[in-house]
């Protein structure tokens, strides 16, 4: 089950819980057509409870949410921050003055992938420290690793570069190393939120709370989309990553150009989120009303 997945629903809907909107009839039918009964409401189970607790992603609009995790269900992940395998995230989508929350994979959702297509015989991505990169072989131009065998000597050397590396079962292997230098340039190149945290001093990007999950993913998908077999969910887990799901198919706002993303203050930015000890905003009752009238497509 790997097809577009999409909720449009009216303006005024938004201003109900999240609780509410899947708690409707018609987003429960669709749910339940795509996942079954029983799977149907462990995902909403879950996907509520993962909303609940942030505040931050609860003012996302809904559809977004929804859209996002049923592509993580398609992809057979657990959106659990334990687990590690995707993550719906809040995006402040200055350009069409919204929030939305977009899909994004773990690198051990990847990892999950590769394994689960049978075609691996072995994969690993890592941090390298200092002293540990020999450079390059003079013939064969791959990365020359040796790794220091003591642990906690390890530990207390600074991050210098990433080394991912797979096997697959006939044989074949493949590995990349870049430079944490060029992995920063990545990051700033590709993540406006990320060079918007930079300039400012913010840390509100997966870039910027937690650079190595996000540059072993980096490592991942550099190496497995250039020289790995992969599998359709794989193929569908790229294409969809770090994107805003909707009617429209795939909608990648976080790499818009800088001239589209007006200059806004932190404050600005993020005045519509609550915090965390803010009370939510009472429902509507003809919003309510007019959730049960929805138009749902897929």
């Amino acid at each position: 089950m790997t097809e577009n997945k999409s909720i449009t629903v009216t303006k005024s809907a938004r201003a109900v819980t999240f609780s509410t909107f899947m708690s409707s009839d018609a987003v429960k039918q669709k749910v339940n057509e795509m996942i079954g009964s029983k799977d149907g409401q462990r995902f909403m189970t879950t996907i509520i409870s993962a909303v609940s607790t942030n505040p931050n992603l609860a003012k996302c609009e809904h559809s977004t949410i929804l859209s996002a995790a049923l592509q993580g269900e398609a992809l057979k992940l657990s959106p659990s921050n334990q687990l590690g395998h995707y993550y719906l995230v809040p995006y402040d989508d200055n350009k069409n003055h919204r929030i939305v929350a977009q899909f994004q994979m773990g690198y051990k959702g990847y990892i999950q992938l590769a394994m689960r297509s049978g075609q691996y015989k072995d994969l690993d991505v890592m941090d390298i420290r200092e002293g540990e990169y020999k450079g390059k072989d003079k013939f064969t131009g791959k990365p020359v690793i040796e790794f220091i065998e003591d642990d906690d000597e390890r530990e207390e050397l600074p991050i210098v570069g990433y080394f991912a590396y797979f096997e697959l079962l006939n044989g074949f292997r493949k590995s990349l190393y870049w430079s944490k230098a060029k992995m920063e340039k990545h990051a700033m190149q590709y993540s406006k939120g990320y060079a918007s945290d930079v300039k400012k001093g913010n840390q509100y990007t997966f870039w910027s709370k937690d650079f190595n999950g996000m540059a072993y993913k980096t490592m991942l998908r550099q190496l497995l989309s250039k020289w790995a077999v992969m599998s359709i969910e794989m193929q569908t887990a790229m294409t969809t990553d770090m994107a805003v799901i909707n009617d429209n198919g795939y909608e990648y706002v976080d790499n818009q150009p800088e001239e589209t993303m007006p200059e806004q203050t932190p404050e600005e930015r993020y005045a519509a989120i609550p915090l965390n000890n803010e009370e939510p905003e009472p429902e509507d009752p003809k919003a309510v009303e007019q959730l049960q009238q929805q138009t749902i497509s897929f």
